[in-house]
């Protein structure tokens, strides 16, 4: 789902949040909730939550809050969630195979179709129902299963090899987690996820409690 208006990096990065305590509430029955309901929940001001879904339109009645499915439904299609996304991981290391182990169970619109390595040790081994291949079965996987991401768990000085690989297949978006920061790019989205800042930040409120 495309917008006219931009839409700010913070309030995309807040969606995923609602989206799962939504999921949470349809679980347990609960079919309406007020943004003062989702604030106990996500620790986010209620005028901050109004704001947030304003962007896209307003979802809510005054006086009646919000249909929690409704909510829910419009969220998942705003995540482009409404389809499923394949993805391969390139490095079959520690981290590699635990996101190839966790995304299934996540069913979120995300699908693991392939891991690659080049380490003889690893091939052939089996995370779930994927076997682990040669790097070199990459782009055949990708042309074969229409692939939009490639998770990219390789050590930093391997990452921009990796990702110049799978930009020339064709990928549409970039999952970074290499420890080195990957430029934006016309022909592909790129996400850096930087693991050692969280823990940092962590670190930092442990410090100033």
């Amino acid at each position: 789902m495309k917008y006219e208006r931009k839409i700010s990096e913070a309030v995309i990065k807040r969606l995923p949040r609602y989206y799962r305590f939504l999921e949470d509430l349809m679980n347990m029955g609960i079919s309406r909730v007020s943004s003062k309901d989702l604030s106990v929940r996500t620790g986010l001001n209620p005028s901050q939550i109004r704001q947030d879904f304003y962007c896209f339109g307003g979802f809510g009645l005054q006086g009646y809050g919000y249909d929690v499915e409704s909510l829910f439904n419009e969220i998942k299609k705003i995540l482009g969630l409404d389809t499923t996304y394949n993805l391969v991981i390139v490095g079959a290391g520690n981290l590699g195979q635990a996101l190839a182990k966790h995304i299934p169970q996540q069913k979120k619109g995300f699908k693991v179709v392939g891991i690659f390595d080049v380490k003889s040790s690893l091939l052939g081994a089996k995370i779930g129902d994927i076997e682990i291949m040669h790097i070199d079965k990459l782009g055949e996987c990708i042309r074969e299963n229409n692939v939009d991401i490639a998770a990219l768990t390789v050590p930093g000085n391997y990452a921009r090899e990796a990702a110049e690989m799978v930009i020339k297949q064709g990928i549409k978006g970039i999952w970074n987690f290499a420890p080195i920061e990957l430029k934006e790019n016309p022909d592909v989205v790129i996400e850096n996820i930087h693991l050692i800042d969280s823990l940092m930040v962590l670190g930092y409120k442990i410090s100033n409690k």
